[in-house]
């Protein structure tokens, strides 16, 4: 299994930050576990959002998998 580096899932998460935050959102990297489990936390607007489920895995999710090997997936904390 590939190890996952913070600075990649960081770069990453970057790339997604100007999205979320135009919606009055944001996220941020928790950990990341040895399974490649990425660990994130939204924020602002996204916390009570009703869609932020499907952002999680189907935005997030999907463009973290892409950019970074070794994600596995993500997990809302």
């Amino acid at each position: 299994m590939v190890e996952v580096k913070r600075e990649d899932v960081e770069a990453a998460l970057d790339q997604i930050r100007p999205a979320l935050q135009a919606d009055g959102g944001d996220i941020t990297l928790v950990d990341i576990d040895a399974q490649g489990i990425v660990k994130l936390k939204l924020k602002g607007a996204c916390c009570g959002c009703p869609s932020a489920a499907v952002t999680l895995h189907m935005g997030v999710e999907r463009v973290l998998k892409s950019l970074v090997p070794g994600v596995q997936g993500v997990e809302s904390v």
